[in-house]
C-alpha cells in the first residue's frame, strides 16, 4: 500500500512529483533542478518508485520517469478524505463546546 504522507513528505519529492506531472524526465533532467548531489536524487526516485507514484522505463542508457497520474490522483482523493474527516470531527467538536457554553450562560 502507497504510503503517500512518506512520498510528499520531503519538498524535494514533491518538487519531482509536479515536475512529473507535466511530462517524462530523465533522472539528469532531474538531477538538473537541484542543487544537490545524483546520489540524493536517486535516493528520492527510489522512494518515489517504492511508493508506487511513479514509474521508469529503460530507453538506452538512461532511465525515463513519469508520474503515475491514476495511482496519485487515488492517494490524493484519499488524503482529501482524510482531511476532510479530521476537520468535519473538529468543526463538530467546536459546535458541542459553543452548544454547551451557551446552554451553560442560561442556567
Amino acid at each position: 500500500m502507497t504510503d503517500i504522507y512518506r512520498a510528499i513528505a520531503d519538498p524535494i519529492r514533491r518538487k519531482i512529483l509536479i515536475s512529473l506531472s507535466n511530462k517524462e524526465l530523465t533522472q539528469s533532467d532531474i538531477v538538473a533542478l537541484f542543487a544537490i548531489s545524483q546520489p540524493a536524487i536517486k535516493k528520492h526516485l527510489s522512494i518515489l518508485l517504492e511508493e508506487n507514484l511513479i514509474a521508469a522505463r529503460r530507453e538506452g542508457k538512461y532511465s525515463v520517469y513519469r508520474l503515475k497520474k491514476d495511482v496519485f490522483k487515488l492517494h490524493y482523493q484519499k488524503v482529501q478524505d482524510e482531511l476532510g474527516n479530521i476537520l468535519e470531527n473538529k468543526l463538530e467538536s467546536l459546535k458541542y463546546y459553543l452548544e454547551e457554553e451557551k446552554s451553560g450562560e442560561n442556567h
